[in-house]
């Protein structure tokens, strides 16, 4: 019988648009992938972490540091296409469990992934999950590359936005959103299925992939967890994530 894998996969593609080389990008004179990497192995559960990359420049780096990488092709569409690839190389079953970490974001901790897990495996009627921060910052909450999500009494995502979400009319109410971290968690047969499934209007509109899976009928469980995660997305992030990483 065939023992499930439970195991974190990173995509880290060297040509970012608005950033350029940025999985290589040095915080506090370490690299950014090396980071992502760093913490990944420090949750207990995961049999294995792998970086999947389509650069070579990102392949000898995380040689260099002692990690495992595949080398992946470089015409995907998308990180989670990468993903899909990645866990072929690496032979999984469909009852195989990977949690999907985005390589920009080295600030996550291990217990925010634990969380994460839990919530997947006690719910296989959910075959997606992933997590969400409370956000009190208004002016984070009008910034594009903060991507909020609304949910219902369950858990279950209803929408994710680049805007705003909800709109709060009454003006004697304290607006407050809730912050989307891009971390995946769904077994390796969703994922194949995942990216079989064409894009949807929502998603090609936002830009957001995970509206795939809800345009076609797919529940997404949505952890809120105490912890929030920093992503860099252009290189003045860097300087933010740095002064995080120092206090």
């Amino acid at each position: 019988m065939h023992e499930r894998q439970l195991v974190a996969i990173i995509p880290a593609r060297y040509g970012s648009t608005r950033f350029p080389g940025k999985p290589l990008a040095l915080i506090a004179g370490q690299p950014m992938i090396q980071r992502v990497y760093a913490r990944a192995t420090q949750v207990q559960q995961f049999t294995g972490v792998w970086v999947a990359t389509d650069d070579q420049r990102i392949v000898d780096c995380v040689q260099g540091f002692g990690g495992q990488v595949l080398l992946t092709r470089g015409d995907h569409p998308s990180g989670t296409d990468r993903l899909a690839e990645a866990a072929q190389q690496l032979g999984l079953a469909r009852q195989d469990v990977i949690i999907n970490i985005q390589g920009d974001q080295p600030t996550f901790l291990a217990p925010v992934i634990e969380e994460l897990i839990q919530a997947l495996l006690a719910e296989p009627e959910a075959p997606m999950a992933t997590l969400a921060f409370r956000l009190d910052d208004l002016q984070a909450a009008h910034n594009p590359n903060v991507v909020k999500v609304v949910f219902d009494q369950r858990h279950r995502a209803l929408y994710f936005s680049r805007t705003p979400i909800p709109f709060w009319r009454e003006t004697d109410q304290t607006p407050y959103y809730y912050k989307h971290i891009g971390i995946y968690g769904y077994s390796y047969g969703f994922l194949r299925e995942f990216v079989q499934l064409p894009p949807g209007v929502w998603e090609q509109a936002e830009k957001l992939e995970q509206l795939r899976a809800l345009e076609h009928g797919y529940a997404i469980r949505v952890v809120e967890t105490q912890h929030e995660t920093l992503e860099v997305d252009v290189p003045e992030d860097i300087a933010r994530v740095e002064r995080y990483l120092e206090s």
